[in-house]
């Protein structure tokens, strides 16, 4: 730890902010980036696994879904463990069971191989998330959470602009050593994950009084600050009990909200590359390619919009805009032909992340 420093030589919340963004962000950037390629990266794979395995759409959807089931499942206990261990073992222990995890998918033999594996990735994945919601509301104040929260967001969009591609390249690979390409696209997709691992374990402070770039008079300033913060908001709401966040309404109605943006999150994911395949005869390449674009305007929608929601009736504004404009983008997406369509879900996509981080951040606003 850095000797300590006086108050009056402590740097501004400001530039406190900017240390904490460059030195937390791009290492849980990096983790949802890869989290998200390994539970994604079926959609790549699905027709290929229909060919070699016969595993037909409807076997794929239900082994999609029950990646979520299990999650979802495995998520409140995950999270406790995570509040008792500390983030940085967590993360480090989920990172690894998943990526050993994503890699056995190459050895998926049929339907229940597929429905045991999606399962188990499920529950080595669960609480990542929203650990890292929690984790991020331990080191920033509410005004500047929908920017962190839009920048963790921003994996999802670059897991799917490198994920895509790289998976279509890996997908040629077909026949090198015996294997499958989809298997040689699990293998080296999931291997990254232990070794990220590492770095977390390395460089993730649990808290700021633990973190080596800031000074003890610092840290226990920003603690300090957060808490009085959410101590605050806890009596405004009048929602401390469970019981009673499920009655508050406008916790209710984000529910709802959140519920129906992560089925549109999910359904270009795991089904815009069969889409896309069929525009015409198009390589894995190419496919990966053009699969990529609407998540690159997903990241420029991540990078962009959220840190205008400074307030509540910002955020309202910007909430209400970006559900109509994913609304408009699917349905453009399914009425059009290959370029509309595609400018359809650019559209959606662009909007995904607008919205997301402000849904995290807006029962605490005014």
């Amino acid at each position: 730890m850095q000797t300590t420093k006086s108050t009056s030589n402590m740097r501004s919340p400001e530039v406190l902010n900017k240390v904490i963004f460059r030195r937390i962000m791009p290492l849980l950037i990096a983790a949802y980036v890869i989290a998200f390629i390994d539970r994604t990266n079926i959609g790549m794979a699905k027709d290929r696994m229909e060919i070699d395995l016969g595993i037909s759409a409807t076997a794929y959807g239900i082994g999609a879904g029950l990646f979520f089931l299990t999650y979802a499942l495995s998520e409140i206990p995950s999270n406790l463990i995570m509040h008792k261990v500390g983030a940085r073992f967590w993360i480090m222990r989920i990172m690894i069971t998943w990526g050993i995890l994503s890699a056995c998918m190459s050895l998926v033999q049929g339907e229940w191989t597929f429905y045991i594996l999606r399962m188990l990735l499920g529950i080595a994945e669960a609480g990542l998330f929203p650990g890292v919601i929690y984790f991020i509301t331990q080191w920033f104040m509410v005004k500047d959470r929908a920017r962190a929260n839009g920048l963790f967001l921003l994996g999802v969009a670059l897991a799917n602009v490198i994920g895509a591609p790289l998976g279509g390249l890996l997908l040629t690979l077909d026949g090198l050593g015996g294997l499958h390409g989809w298997q040689w696209m699990f293998i080296i997709e999931g291997i990254p994950a232990c070794f990220l691992a590492i770095a977390v374990w390395k460089l993730l402070p649990n808290k700021p009084t633990e973190a080596k770039f800031l000074s003890r008079a610092e840290a226990e300033d920003l603690e300090a600050r957060i808490a009085a913060e959410e101590t605050a908001g806890a009596k405004a709401a009048g929602n401390s009990k469970l019981i009673h966040v499920l009655k508050d309404k406008q916790i209710l109605l984000v529910v709802a909200i959140y519920f129906a943006h992560q089925i549109a999150v999910y359904a270009l994911s795991f089904f815009l590359p069969s889409i896309i395949g069929t525009y015409g005869e198009l390589s894995s390449i190419q496919i990966g390619l053009l699969t990529a674009i609407p998540w690159f305007f997903s990241a420029i929608g991540a990078l962009l919009i959220p840190r205008l929601a400074t307030n509540g009736s910002r955020s309202r504004a910007i909430a209400g805009a970006s559900m109509v404009g994913i609304v408009a983008g699917f349905t453009l997406g399914a009425l059009g032909g290959p370029v509309l369509g595609l400018i359809g879900f650019s559209l959606a996509a662009f909007n995904f992340f607008a919205l997301q981080p402000i849904l995290f951040t807006y029962p605490l606003r005014d």
